[in-house]
């Protein structure tokens, strides 16, 4: 088993069509394909789609190191509205603590332009190895 595929156990983040493309020490990148049912009453990608993007990409980089870490504070800012097409979340992770690592999360579009940042910390359980064993 990969980490992409650990995180296809991630039930809510697979139900709103958000999918891995990429993980490797400290970095991921998601994506997700704007459907009819992420739109919100003004006929724009809903906020909450966009941060489970986002909460997604930070849990695969933080999780790299395989060691199961939670989130403990996330904060979003949505910069521009999107209503088609596919979205990306590229996270990077900016600290690597041993207990509490911080990430930052660019949300794009598929021409690359910025739709909404993502910052989140985290909480590592030293007790909790991810094992990808079969």
């Amino acid at each position: 088993m990969t980490l992409i595929d650990f995180f296809k156990k991630d039930r809510f983040a697979v139900h709103a069509g958000a999918e891995l493309i990429e993980i490797r020490e400290g970095y991921a990148r998601a994506r997700m394909t704007i459907t009819p049912e992420h739109l919100n009453g003004g006929g724009v990608c809903q906020g909450g789609a966009l941060f489970t993007l986002a909460d997604l990409a930070f849990a695969a980089a933080v999780n790299s190191h395989l060691m199961l870490t939670f989130s403990t504070s996330s904060n979003i800012t949505f910069l521009r509205s999107v209503a088609r097409g596919t979205v990306y979340a590229e996270a990077v992770e900016v600290v690597n603590h041993k207990r509490m690592p911080y990430a930052e999360v660019k949300i794009t579009d598929e021409q690359g332009e910025l739709i909404a940042v993502f910052t989140s910390s985290g909480y590592r359980k030293p007790d909790m190895p991810i094992l990808l064993d079969d």
